[in-house]
């Protein structure tokens, strides 16, 4: 069971959808509109985020883009109805999980909100809240990193990427399922925005990021990372 927060201004709509997750067993909080969905997801700790783009008093973006900013990592669903291809890539880019347009089936939602709940694995002892790969220190909770002489800045992505990588450490992952995991095929179709990040990080985690020692790539197939 998941505790999912609902921010939609359609009183039908928020039902219908307060209706479905409840059905599956999960716990449901809904707000109507962008500012008191922002107040209740800081207040709360939620596993989902349900989030229209468009909401009275503050919109889903900058609901999303506020939570990221105030290091909120809680995954967040978009949902609108706005089809052009630039809307999704914004949230994306503002940190969010996936996006889905309306209308949509309720077949769709549910498998949707399970494959965001999977990208988010934790240990017995619970999340990954922080880790060492060479020279690089990542505090994950608060999404910050520093090596032994300075700050060393991160997009949400790249945390995002880490952070994945790191929790399957010593494992060879594909491009795909690095794809699949922190972005979603829907909006970033080829693997080549793997590679664009990876040769990022490198940079910022690598000595010599020609001849790396710690995200290796695995030819053929994705990368493996060392500590």
């Amino acid at each position: 069971m998941a505790t999912i927060l609902i921010v939609e201004d359609e009183t039908e709509m928020a039902q219908g959808l307060r209706d479905t997750f409840e059905f599956d067993g999960h716990e449901i909080h809904i707000a109507s509109d962008g500012q008191s969905g922002l107040e209740m997801a800081l207040s709360k700790s939620f596993d989902l985020i349900i989030l229209d783009v468009m909401l009275p008093e503050k919109s889903g973006f900058d609901v999303c883009k506020e939570l990221r900013k105030k290091g909120d990592k809680t995954p967040v669903i978009m949902l609108t109805a706005r089809q052009q291809e630039i809307d999704k890539v914004r949230g994306l880019e503002i940190g969010a999980d996936d996006y889905i347009t309306k209308p949509f089936s309720v077949r769709e939602l549910l498998a949707r909100v399970k494959a965001v709940l999977r990208r988010y694995p934790e240990t017995e002892a619970g999340p990954i809240k922080s880790a060492k790969i060479g020279e690089l220190e990542i505090d994950f909770e608060n999404y910050k990193a520093k090596n032994a002489t300075a700050k060393v800045e991160l997009s949400y992505k790249e945390f995002e990427i880490l952070k994945f990588l790191y929790q399957h450490k010593n494992e060879v992952i594909s491009r795909d399922e690095l794809l699949n995991k922190v972005w979603g095929y829907e909006i970033y179709p080829t693997s080549r925005t793997v590679d664009n990040f990876i040769a990022k990080i490198r940079k910022k985690v690598e000595k010599d990021p020609a001849s790396p020692a710690h995200i290796l790539t695995i030819y053929g197939i994705g990368y493996k990372l060392l500590e």
